[in-house]
């Protein structure tokens, strides 16, 4: 017979709430059986649970996380399913680069706007002029 497990045991294992492997059943990234009212989960459900868990690390919605499986359960086509991951990871290794240079950006005119202000606050009499707007 297989093992399972109960909704508390994977919470404790995965460090996360009941409510969040409620909240992915609701979503269909797991399907845990029933025996009354107590959830019962099968060794798919927690290889499911942990492979979403590592989407949601690497940024991805729990839509696109439900599409891969879905392709999966549909096909049981594990190349595709690996090539359409590899599409979405290159997606999303793309929006990082774009976050990380739009960061730096903002750090940068921190930085000139910071040493603006430092410049006023030490120098006399420049309070009167109005801070530079133009970083370099």
């Amino acid at each position: 017979m297989s093992k399972t497990y109960t909704i508390s045991d994977l919470a404790q294992e995965f460090s996360v709430t009941t409510r969040t492997l409620r909240h992915y059943e609701d979503q269909g990234l797991v399907t845990p059986a029933r025996d009354g009212i107590n959830r019962i989960y099968s060794h798919r459900d927690r290889v499911r649970l942990k492979l979403a868990l590592r989407g949601k690390r690497l940024g991805f919605s729990l839509s696109e996380i439900r599409e891969l499986f879905q392709l999966y359960d549909l096909t049981h086509d594990e190349p595709r399913q690996l090539q359409e991951f590899a599409v979405k990871l290159e997606r999303r290794r793309a929006q990082l680069e774009q976050q990380r240079e739009d960061v730096e950006i903002m750090l940068n005119e921190i930085s000139f706007f910071a040493t603006q202000c430092q410049r006023r606050l030490t120098e006399p009499d420049s309070g009167k002029q109005p801070i530079s707007d133009t970083a370099a």
